[in-house]
């Protein structure tokens, strides 16, 4: 899938040609280049700007300082490139792009994870993503610290409050998904959203499930409804997480915390690359 994005965000951008390196710098002419930082927080994409350059031109060289995961402050120069110049150009802007969102998810991903670290609460990213970009975002979340939700509608059943009312209720949508998974053959899990104490303790009567979602409950709701809920289900609180109150909710002893922020509300890391002639 990654290679495809690639493949296609060549597609949209260099169309017929880069015509303005074409015309203005000459086809064997070779250069060097620094990916410079012009900001504070985690690197991301360091991996996949190896990706676009040799998609476009295996033969330019890649020298890496700074690996994905490691903070990064002003002034710091995460790689060297070098080859022929027309093609720095040419991938110059999507691998910046690629870069820039993917360190801000990265960063603000580490912010919350750092926040609760102390706890045993994972933190995990949703589906809140952009359209046709969500392994980059996705990869992006592992890379700042956190941990994948499901990847899509095919890897996990999550039967949320409009699946419920479609259903016809809890009981039916449970027993629905579980004869589902039985006659389709699947080995995946059950994961279902409850929006207050009632369907938590119709939940649990009816069992069935892997994982309950406790949705828009407040910290001091959950850590009353937590001694109610037996080990074997796992529990997740998700609804408004912020930096501001996401360590109450690790507090309260829930599994997984998950935040559409994180790939939703970032703000992306300020890049550039630049040509160098003294290296």
């Amino acid at each position: 899938m990654i290679d495809e994005i690639i493949k296609l965000a060549f597609k949209e951008d260099y169309g017929s040609g880069d015509h303005s390196s074409n015309s203005s710098v000459p086809e064997n002419a070779t250069g060097k280049a620094q990916l410079l930082v012009k900001d504070e927080g985690i690197i991301a994409g360091v991996e996949l700007a190896e990706k676009i350059l040799h998609h476009h031109d295996s033969n330019l060289v890649l020298t890496t300082h700074i690996k994905d995961g490691e903070k990064v402050k002003y002034g710091d120069i995460v790689l060297e490139i070098e080859g022929k110049s027309r093609s720095i150009l040419a991938t110059e802007r999507l691998m910046l792009n690629f870069m820039q969102r993917m360190s801000g998810i990265a960063t603000k991903t580490n912010e919350f994870v750092e926040i609760i670290k102390n706890t045993d609460s994972k933190l995990l990213d949703t589906r809140k993503t952009t359209p046709a970009l969500r392994a980059f975002e996705k990869w992006a979340v592992r890379i700042g610290g956190g941990h994948n939700h499901r990847m899509g509608l095919y890897d996990m059943i999550m039967i949320k409050d409009n699946h419920i009312d479609y259903a016809g209720g809890i009981k039916n949508a449970i027993e629905n998904a579980n004869r589902y998974i039985k006659e389709k053959n699947l080995d995946i899990k059950i994961e279902i959203e409850v929006r207050d104490a009632k369907e938590l303790k119709e939940v649990l009567e009816i069992g069935n499930v892997q994982r309950i979602m406790l949705d828009n409950f407040s910290p001091e709701q959950i850590k009353a409804l937590l001694p109610t809920i037996p080990k074997e289900f796992e529990t997740e609180a998700s609804g408004n997480i912020n930096k501001e109150n996401i360590l109450s909710y690790a507090e309260t002893g829930v599994n997984f915390i998950s935040s559409g922020a994180l790939t939703h509300s970032y703000k992306s890391l300020d890049l550039s690359l630049k040509a160098n002639f003294n290296a």
